[in-house]
């Protein structure tokens, strides 16, 4: 629940608002300070509603047993990627594109001869990239073939920040938030106050993540981690913190970027 609402945070936080970023032109730093202080304002009342619906486990003087996994640290590396990293945010807040800065900072990591290619290569995910790739080309097609209707969306209201957070949310969970930012794309676009709704569809969209264990490809890594350590987190019972913190959260983004 705490990536999805901090992941709201920045251009490069999430897959959507990197399109957003990318279909807006909002400056890096512009979009960091209009929706920084709304993810902090979010990751409190995911402290607070965590910490009230299992006060069994957090409000309790025992301690959970720390763990210190064994980790081998390749040091030469690590501090490449520290320093690239650095230079990939610099060069984030100076307004280059976050996807050219961040292909050509990763293209010049894989120049090494520490680490065969071929490891690096094996740690791809090709089956998420094609799945992409496919989500892209089914959007398009959903996007042309509903353009008679965009009409009749816009008589929705959507003008209204809590009106398009709404339209936003739900779609998110019915199609995902990548296809649903593509989807309002011509919508928000055309808006009066355009840079408002791209900032209002980014939260929305990101925090629409937390209301059911499928809403986020977060929550289902989550979730699988967890199984895999003994613990099993079911559909209702997230569904219980999800809802409310979904709502809670639409309901306060909307308050600060309206």
């Amino acid at each position: 629940m705490a990536s999805n609402v901090g992941s709201a945070a920045t251009i490069t936080g999430n897959p959507q608002n990197i399109i957003i970023g990318s279909l807006s032109h909002i400056p890096y730093g512009a979009f960091a300070a209009a929706l920084s202080p709304v993810a902090a304002a979010g990751l409190v009342v995911v402290a607070l509603l965590l910490m009230l619906s299992f006060r069994g486990e957090f409000l309790v003087a025992v301690r959970l047993p720390s763990i210190s996994p064994r980790v081998r640290i390749n040091r030469a590396l690590l501090a490449r990627a520290l320093i690239a990293t650095a230079v990939m945010i610099v060069f984030f807040f100076l307004g280059q594109p976050p996807a050219k800065v961040a292909i050509i900072v990763g293209a010049l990591l894989l120049l090494t001869r520490r680490v065969k290619p071929e490891r690096v290569y094996a740690e791809i995910d090709w089956a998420l990239l094609l799945l992409f790739a496919g989500l892209f080309i089914l959007v398009a097609g959903i996007e042309k073939a509903m353009a008679p209707a965009w009409a009749d969306l816009a008589s929705f209201g959507l003008g209204r920040p809590a009106a398009l957070a709404a339209v936003a949310a739900a779609l998110s969970n019915l199609v995902s938030n990548v296809p649903a930012v593509l989807v309002l794309r011509p919508l928000v676009a055309a808006l009066p106050d355009a840079t408002r709704g791209w900032l209002v569809l980014a939260m929305a969209s990101t925090f629409a993540g937390n209301l059911t264990i499928v809403g986020s490809v977060a929550n289902l890594i989550v979730v699988e981690r967890a199984r895999r350590s003994g613990v099993t987190i079911d559909f209702w019972t997230y569904l219980r913190v999800g809802a409310p913190l979904t709502l809670i959260t639409l309901v306060l983004g909307v308050l600060m970027l309206g």
